[in-house]
C-alpha cells in the first residue's frame, strides 16, 4: 500500500521536470540523497546513513533508486513501483557505488544534491571519474514554486501554528522558566495538528536579544519581553514557522513603541510582495521602516527564508538577492530588533506569492501581546530562589 503524501502523478511530474531541468543545465545526470529533495521528488523521507541510498535521475531515462535491501520496504511503501522507478538494491559486502556508475555510463557532468555527504560524494566521484557539481540550481527550481496541493498543506500548517500562538497567553507568565513554557508549547504543537515539533524558541528578557536562543532555565520576570518562535511539520511533512512577541505584564512605553515600529516594518515587507519584484526588494521594505526610526543597526539577519518540506529553503529574502519572485513561492517575513543584554523582538508570518500580491498564512495578532504577570504563588517561588 502506497504511503505517498500526494498522488503518484504529482511525483511523476516532479521527476519529469527535474530531468528536463537537468538536461537544460547540461547535466548527464543528478544524484539525490536522502533529505528534502528526495522527499519532494518521490516521497521518501529519512536522513543519510552510512549505507548509501540515492536516486539517480538521467534525462531521457527511467529514474533509478539505489537502496540497501534492509531499507527496501520503506522505499516500496512510498510507491516506487507505481512511479515506475527502477530499484537497485544491495546488501552489505556489495559495492553500491558500482550501481551508481552502472546507471551513468560515460557521464561527463553529474550533479549531486546538497544533502549528500562527503562520505558518499567522494566514492561516487571516484567511481564515475568526474568532478561532481552541486545540483542545487536544478533541484531548487521545483521546490521553490509550490503546487496547489503544497500550498494547501502550508495553509494547514499555518492554521495549526496559529492555534498554538493563541494558547501561548495561557502558558506564558512571569514566575515560570523558559523551559517550562517551551515544554507546554511543544505539547500544544502536537495537540494542534503537527506530527513533529521542529523547534521551540522562548527568549525572555536579555535572552530575546539572541535571535537563535532556544530555551534556558531563566525565570521569566515581570516586564520581560519574550520572543516565541515555533514550528513543526504536519502529517504531510510540510512545515509551519511563526514568531510573535509577548510581554509578561506591562512593558516600558519605549519598548512598546519600538515593537510597534517593528510591526510596521513587517507589514511593509508583506505589502511589497508580488510577482516580479526581487527578494531584495522585500528585504529593503522592512529595513527602510526600521532605518527611518533609527533601528537599522538592531536588525541582525535576513528578512526571510523559503519553507516547504524544509523549514529553511530557497528563496532567501536577503539584501542583494536579485531573484525575481514568482507566483507560488512561499517564504517567511520575519524582521527583528535586538538590543544586547536587554531584550529582542521578532514578528514572523509565512506568505505565498499570488498573482497580484501575497497570501498571509499566519493571522494571529501581530502587535505586542501582554500576558500574565507573576501570581502570588510564582512570586513566592521566585523569592525562594534568590
Amino acid at each position: 500500500m502506497s504511503a505517498l503524501t500526494f498522488t503518484a502523478s504529482v511525483y511523476a511530474a516532479r521527476l519529469e521536470r527535474a530531468a528536463a531541468l537537468a538536461a537544460e543545465a547540461g547535466f548527464d545526470g543528478i544524484i539525490v540523497g536522502p533529505g528534502p529533495d528526495l522527499q519532494y521528488l518521490v516521497g521518501v523521507e529519512g536522513d543519510t546513513i552510512e549505507r548509501l541510498t540515492a536516486l539517480v535521475i538521467k534525462p531521457g531515462m527511467t529514474p533509478t533508486i539505489v537502496v540497501p535491501r534492509m531499507e527496501l520496504a520503506k522505499v516500496r511503501s512510498t510507491g516506487a513501483d507505481e512511479l515506475g522507478i527502477i530499484v537497485a538494491d544491495w546488501v552489505d559486502g556489495q559495492d553500491p557505488y558500482a550501481l551508481i556508475a552502472d546507471t551513468l555510463p560515460a557521464a561527463t557532468r553529474v550533479g549531486v544534491s546538497d544533502s549528500l555527504p562527503a562520505l558518499h560524494v567522494i566514492p561516487i566521484g571516484q567511481r564515475l571519474a568526474v568532478r561532481l557539481e552541486l545540483a542545487t540550481p536544478v533541484l531548487r527550481e521545483g521546490r521553490m514554486i509550490k503546487e496547489a496541493a503544497e500550498i494547501s498543506e502550508l495553509r494547514r500548517a499555518g492554521a495549526a501554528i496559529d492555534a498554538v500562538h493563541r494558547r501561548v497567553p495561557e502558558l506564558l507568565r512571569a514566575g515560570r522558566t523558559e523551559r517550562e513554557v517551551a515544554a507546554d508549547i511543544a505539547r500544544a504543537i502536537v495537540a494542534e495538528g503537527h506530527r513533529t515539533v521542529e523547534f521551540v524558541i522562548v527568549g525572555s528578557g536579555p535572552n530575546g536579544a539572541d535571535p537563535h536562543h532556544e530555551v534556558s532555565d531563566r525565570m521569566i520576570e515581570d516586564g520581560d519581553v519574550v520572543v516565541v518562535d515555533i514550528g513543526g511539520a504536519v502529517p504531510s511533512g510540510y512545515n509551519s514557522d511563526s514568531t510573535r512577541t509577548y510581554s509578561a505584564g506591562t512593558p516600558e512605553p519605549s519598548v512598546a513603541e519600538r515593537i510597534a515600529i517593528l510591526v510596521q516594518a513587517q507589514q511593509a515587507a508583506v505589502d511589497a510582495v508580488r510577482p516580479g519584484v526581487t527578494a531584495s526588494d522585500v528585504d529593503v521594505a522592512a529595513r527602510r521602516v526600521l532605518s527611518q526610526a533609527g533601528l537599522a543597526e538592531a536588525f541582525l539577519h535576513r528578512t526571510g527564508h523559503g519553507i516547504g518540506v524544509s523549514v529553511h529553503e530557497e528563496p532567501y529574502i536577503t539584501p542583494g538577492n536579485d531573484l525575481l519572485l514568482r507566483e507560488g513561492m512561499a517564504f517567511s517575513i520575519e524582521p527583528g530588533i535586538y538590543f544586547p543584554s536587554q531584550w529582542g523582538a521578532r514578528i514572523e508570518d509565512i506568505v505565498v506569492v499570488t498573482a497580484d500580491g501575497c497570501e498571509q498564512l499566519n493571522v494571529t495578532e501581530h502587535a505586542l501581546t501582554a500576558v500574565g504577570a507573576a501570581s502570588a504563588t510564582d512570586e513566592s517561588r521566585s523569592d525562594s530562589k534568590v
